[in-house]
């Protein structure tokens, strides 16, 4: 799994031992080696949490550590070479018609898997972007993560698009933010829906559009080469409900019209259609439509409680390419084998 990585740690670490002297790396789990790795250049564990959660000694950690620097396994990027990781990918392609997919090991079931999700994708974010080049972002935890991740470069006449409307009051996150924050590593031009997320009428929302400037966005949406989104969950762990973007009595009338999850607050079933709620015909997004017909289509999402919301989006979206993690991955798989 691709992410950018640390040069020096805090912890002690042992010289790497030269190549010749590497043969009882054989006989350990190249598995084991690189989930030490990850969890602790891109998780940023320590040694010692690393042992707990791998249940092995901090001597063995370190040799770990140590063999995956002299094999060339860590310098800028963590190769993906870990066993059920490419099993997972390729079920995950076959399920659901993806190009590609990319899953990100983490330490545990428990673990919080945005930092492993969010380094993955700002690697895919360096990777994709190029000159000449009209992307559109949404927003969320696992975006924002991704931004310690990206290489940052000048690259000539980008144009990125913020694809939800901004908030009026804002605790950590804003919808806008991530597009903002993104066009200043690259030097690109910044396009962002200037009115709140959520209007009160669809009259409001069509008057912003045709008279108050914004059918220009709308329109340069239509021409994006690709999207980056991620999806969020219905359950009180979700981003938007915890930071007070929606009512409570908000939240249980859509749950009861059938919502499983969010892409830029278009609030969607399993099946991945749009629930009949006012909420969907008052956001201040760029169409669903439009993002169905964008080329690249990248999903990045993953975590407790993303099950079903990472089902519909997958089905909503049907990404060219899906970032996730392998406890999403496993869940998201047997859900869709059982019927889901």
């Amino acid at each position: 799994m691709s992410g950018k990585v640390a040069t020096t740690k805090p912890d002690s670490f042992a010289e790497p031992a030269p190549l010749a002297e590497l043969s009882a790396t054989g006989r350990r789990s190249a598995r084991l080696r690189l989930r030490a790795a990850w969890m602790y250049y891109v998780e940023g564990m320590t040694q010692s949490a690393i042992a707990e959660a791998l249940d092995i000694g901090r001597v063995t950690v370190v040799r770990l550590l140590a063999d995956a620097r002299a094999l060339n396994e860590v310098k800028i990027s963590l190769s993906r070479e870990i066993a059920e990781l490419p099993r997972l990918e390729m079920e995950l392609q076959k399920a659901f018609g993806l190009r590609e997919a990319v899953v990100a090991p983490v330490s545990g079931p428990l673990a919080d898997p945005t930092s492993a999700i969010g380094a993955a994708t700002g690697q895919v974010i360096s990777d994709l972007i190029r000159p000449d080049m009209k992307i559109g972002f949404g927003w969320g935890r696992t975006l924002m993560r991704a931004l310690g991740f990206i290489d940052e470069k000048a690259v000539a006449n980008v144009s990125v698009i913020s694809l939800l409307g901004g908030i009026t009051k804002a605790r950590q996150y804003n919808p806008a933010e991530f597009a903002w924050q993104l066009s200043r590593i690259f030097q690109a031009d910044c396009h962002l829906i200037a009115a709140p997320a959520i209007v009160d009428s669809v009259e409001t929302k069509q008057a912003l559009i045709e008279r108050c400037g914004l059918g220009t966005v709308y329109s340069l949406a239509r021409e994006m080469d690709a999207v980056v989104l991620s999806v969020g969950e219905m359950d009180a762990d979700s981003t938007s409900l915890r930071f007070g973007f929606f009512s409570d009595a908000d939240w249980a009338s859509l749950i009861a019209a059938g919502a499983v999850g969010d892409v830029i607050y278009n609030f969607i079933d399993i099946e991945g259609r749009p629930v009949d709620h006012p909420i969907n015909r008052r956001v201040m997004s760029i169409p669903v439509e439009t993002l169905q017909a964008t080329p690249e289509r990248i999903l990045t999402s993953g975590g407790p409680g993303k099950t079903q919301a990472v089902i519909g989006a997958l089905r909503l979206l049907r990404p060219t390419l899906f970032i996730t993690d392998e406890i999403t991955a496993a869940a998201v798989l047997e859900q869709v084998a059982a019927g889901a």
